[in-house]
Parts: C-alpha cells; structure tokens; sequence
C-alpha cells in the first residue's frame, strides 16, 4: 500500500472517530457535537423496594403519574398573586396552589439590549413553565386549591438576610396544607417547607408531589454545527445524571430510575435550570409525563407516612431556579453541577472550566481570559506541537525531493514505494509524525469547545468591539480571521506528493472554516487564538530547522498525472 492510500485511510479513521464520538454522544444521552439529533433517554434502572407505608397509589405515578392533579378547573376561582423580590430573584406566587409562576432573575438579561431581567419561569398565554407541589392519595389540597395568603415582607430589605411567604389551604379531606417559602440573600435556591396537618378524626397517609411543568419549547440559540439540551432531567447516586426528551415522553419511551433515595429532578435548558431539592435518604417516586397538547411534568412524589389526628408532619424541600453557575451547583446538592452538560469529557471539561475561572479572576475579562488559557494550554502542549512541526518542517525540507522521484518513477509504483520508504528511513522522517502529537490535544479543544458553549459566565460578555461573546460576531471579524488564518496555516504546511491530496489539504480546511461564521464569538476567539498561537510556533521552529517558511499556494488548475492515459 502506497503513502496516499495510507494519508487517505489515516483521514478517513479520523472521520470515523467523529462520527462514533458524536454517536456515542447520542447514545448516552447527549446532544452530538456535528450532528445533533434528539437525544435518547438512558437506561431504567430496576426498581428499589418500596417502603411498607407506601400506598399503591405512589406506585401508579411513579411511572405515569396518574395519581396527580392535572384535570381542568370546573368553575372560575379567586385568587391573589404576590411579587416578591430579592436581591437576585423576583418570583410571583399564584394563591392557587402556592405555586411559583414567574421568576426573574435580576442579574441576568433577557436579550443584548440588557434592559429587562431574564424570565426563566413563566405563565403566560405564549409560555408556561411553573413550579407546583401538592399532596396525593386522597381528596387533600393541591397545586389547584386556592390558598391563603398570610401577612409578611414582600421584598428583601437593607440589612436583611431571608424573608417568608407562606399560604395556608383550606381543611380538605380532614387536611390543611402550610407552605413556608424562604428567600435568601444572594441565593438562587428558595427553602420550601410542607407542613400537612390532620385536622379531622381519622388517620391519613397522604403524599406530597413537587413538579415542574413547562412547555415543550427548545431553549437555545442552536445552529446546525452545535445543539443544546432543553427537557427534563433526573440525578440518583445510582443512575447518576439522566435526561428524558420531550419527544421520548410524549412517544411513551421515557426511560429513568423511577424509584431512589437521593438525587433530584431538574428542568435544563442552555445556561439556566431549576430543580427541585430533597434531602438525602429520603424515598421518592420519580415520574415524567405529558399533561396537555404541548405541556411537560417532571417531578417526584415522598410518602409522609400515617398523620394521627390532631398530628403535624413537616417535610422540607428546595427549588433552585437559577443560572448554571458551577461552584453555585456543587455547593447546593450532589450532582447538580452535571445541569451543566459538558458531555462524555466532563473530567477534562471541569479542571478547563476551573482553569478558565482562575484566570478571569486575575484578567476580568472573559474574552481576555479565552486568550489566556488557549496560551497556557499551547505552553503545556508545546512540546507536543514542536514534535509535530519538526516532522513537517523534515518532510518540507524533503518534499523537492520526492517530488522528483515521483515524477521519474510513476510508471513503477512499487519501485515508487520502496524508494520513498528508502528516503524516509535515510532521512529519518515519519510521515505520520505531524498527526500523532496533534491528535492527542484533539480531546483538550473538544472538552474546552464545550467549556465555552455551556457557561453562563460567557453570555453577555463584552471583548472589544463584541458584545455577547455567546452569540455570533456581529461584523463577523472573527470568522474571516479564522478563515485567513486557516489558509495561512495550510500554506505553511509541506505539500502532498499526490495532486488530489493536495486539493483536499485546501478544501477541507475551507469547509470547516465556514462554519466558525455561524459558531459563538467566544469560540471563534478560542480556536482563532490557538491558530494564531499554531502558526507562530511553526515559523520559529522551521526557521530553527533550516527551512525557511514558504508559502505553498493551491494550483487547482493541475491536471491529475496519467489522467490522459486513463482516459485512453
């Protein structure tokens, strides 16, 4: 086998890597790096044993739910909404059910312009996504019972840490229902306590239901290079981290651990989630269902146990509902910081991100601070990449000359051969020497792409003329540097022996280059800064090694050698 059909085999092994890499991807979950595809739900985990007290019922919801409240209103009722503001959040309470409505959180925007907070829950005619909880196993209150509102602060004062609202239901079914939400400075994560009293003459065993429904709208400015998830999302230490789609859900496919002791249930979409928290130990029923023409419900159900009459049960419980801010996440519970996908690399991903923050802490500036890690990144790998262009700058300083043996051997292509294995082994040149040391680094970059596309730190951003380093480059500067830079890098490199490979070295480059342009400014900066950062250090090295740096322009006007006598 000559060393074209090795270079050809060599590039299409590395297509395939791709392409098994952005399947692997969708097979656990996950949305494909090239091509995405809606993402596959994982595996269901077998069923733990249930606890003697758990009612039937609880068994019922936990895969399809039907146990829980969604029917329609059968008369109009009254009810008070309440705005409460923090320092960070502004939520609106619906007395109906004390459920969680809308949220703003006030040091996020919504759009470029800056001008107005960013709605992550919403109940509305055009969008619904709302946070619900009630109690089940009886004809007891929930997210549909009209509450009272009880007296308190309704905004977060100077010199004020935490501030209440709580609603009280009406004794139904021999039960009334107190919810006490907490607000904290600062704090993304609101304290929910349930208090279930038995006020009539017999023993219940209610349960209680937290749940998060929205609609099935995609949340996320996609293109078609790169895709991020919007659906449900369910944690146990033993599943771990699983996502169900929308799709699998309304197809009947959703697949999860339906019983745990731990973990939580999320709602995820690009840079911003909510989740709700119970403490660990406690045994719950997860479940995921469609509960109208486009609306989702996620969410979990715990058994209280039997409530003697007269008797209170308390169980308390969180709701985050912020940004996915990671050392925010990890501090709150185990595993929420995985809201914050970075794929099958997250263990390169996470020390890239710490690494990435570090350094924004001395330099304040994210754009400055994509700059400064892509440096670090080529000081640690530099010996790797002088490996890799020493092997160029061999095959370059050779290239006159088996050119020539070529040419005077064409019509002997296994003299051809024999010879240029005979040059290589002489001038001890490694044809694959410039690839090896490249791929290794290939998972770094994938693992940093994903750094820059999932943090929310990188929205809104400012760098120099750019300001949202998460969106497009508005001049689209960037994306015709990348393109330069790309040509001037390619122009660098020793020229293939074979015409047709010399096409290809030009064409792919160019055809990857194009979709930077629709690719996030902070991206863009990443891989520009690493090319820019590539070059240097090619020149230095082949101006060390003797061979002056030549630029090899495309002549695509080249007739392929034989091809007349093929033709004949």
């Amino acid at each position: 086998m000559n060393d074209i059909r090795r270079t050809i085999l060599w590039v299409i092994f590395g297509f395939s890597i791709v392409l098994l890499w952005d399947q692997w991807q969708i097979h656990n979950g996950r949305p494909a790096t090239f091509f995405p595809t809606p993402a596959p739900a994982t595996a269901t985990a077998p069923a733990q044993d249930k606890p003697a007290d758990v009612p039937e019922a609880s068994a019922q919801s936990a895969s399809g739910a039907a146990a829980l409240p969604d029917m329609p209103e059968t008369a109009p009722v009254v009810r008070e909404k309440v705005t409460v503001s923090t320092d960070v959040l502004r939520l609106t309470f619906d007395g109906q059910g004390g459920a969680v409505v809308n949220a703003e959180l006030l040091d996020y925007a919504q759009n470029e312009s800056l001008k107005q907070p960013f709605v992550l829950f919403e109940d509305s005619a055009k969008r619904v996504y709302v946070a619900q909880t009630g109690l089940v196993g009886g004809d007891f209150p929930t997210h549909k019972t009209v509450m009272n509102l009880l007296p308190g602060d309704r905004e977060l004062k100077d010199g004020q840490d935490e501030l209440q609202v709580r609603f009280e239901s009406p004794e139904q079914g021999g039960v009334k229902l107190i919810k006490t939400f907490t607000l904290k400075r600062g704090s993304y994560a609101i304290g929910v306590k349930h208090e279930v009293v038995n006020t009539g003459s017999a023993a219940v065993t209610p349960q209680l239901y937290l749940q998060l429904m929205r609609d099935g709208t995609h949340e996320g400015a996609d293109s078609a290079f790169y895709s991020t998830y919007t659906g449900p999302a369910f944690y146990s230490e033993e599943q771990k981290f699983q996502k169900v789609s929308f799709e699998d859900i309304t197809k009947g496919k959703a697949s999860f651990q339906e019983t745990a002791n731990s973990g939580y249930v999320a709602m995820v979409q690009h840079y911003f989630a909510s989740a709700w928290l119970l403490g660990e130990g406690i045994y719950r029923d997860n479940f995921a269902r469609k509960v109208g023409n486009d609306l989702f419900a996620a969410g979990l159900i715990t058994p209280l146990g039997t409530i003697q009459p007269g008797e209170t049960k308390t169980l308390d419980a969180r709701l985050f509902a912020g940004p996915q801010l990671e050392k925010v996440l990890e501090a709150l519970a185990p595993g929420l910081e995985l809201v914050k996908d970075y794929g099958w690399l997250t263990i390169l991903a996470k020390p890239l991100y710490w690494l990435l923050d570090k350094i924004h802490s001395v330099l304040g500036n994210w754009g400055w601070s994509i700059v400064g890690l892509v440096l670090f990144l080529k000081i640690l790998f530099y010996w790797l990449n002088a490996k890799a262009y020493a092997s160029m700058a061999k095959m370059k300083a050779i290239n006159p000359r088996i050119m020539e043996m070529r040419e005077r051997l064409k019509n002997n292509p296994q003299q051809m051969q024999q010879e240029m294995m005979r040059i290589y082994r002489e001038e001890k040149v490694n044809p694959m020497g410039g690839c090896f040391p490249i791929m290794i680094q290939i998972p770094v970059f994938i693992a940093l792409y994903w750094v820059l596309l999932s943090s929310v730190e990188i929205r809104h951003a400012s760098w120099l003329w750019i300001s949202d380093l998460s969106a497009k480059d508005p001049l689209f500067i960037l994306p015709v540097l990348m393109l330069l830079s790309t040509m001037l890098q390619t122009a660098l490199n020793p020229v293939p022996p074979d015409p047709m490979q010399a096409k290809m070295m030009w064409i792919m480059p160019l055809i990857f280059s194009v979709m930077f342009f629709m690719f996030p400014a902070g991206l863009v900066l990443y891989w520009l800064t690493n090319n820019i950062l590539s070059i240097a250090q090619q020149w230095v090295i082949n101006t060390r090694m003797g061979v002056p740096p030549q630029f090899n322009l495309p002549s695509f006007l080249k007739k392929m050698p034989d091809s007349n006598n093929k033709k004949k």
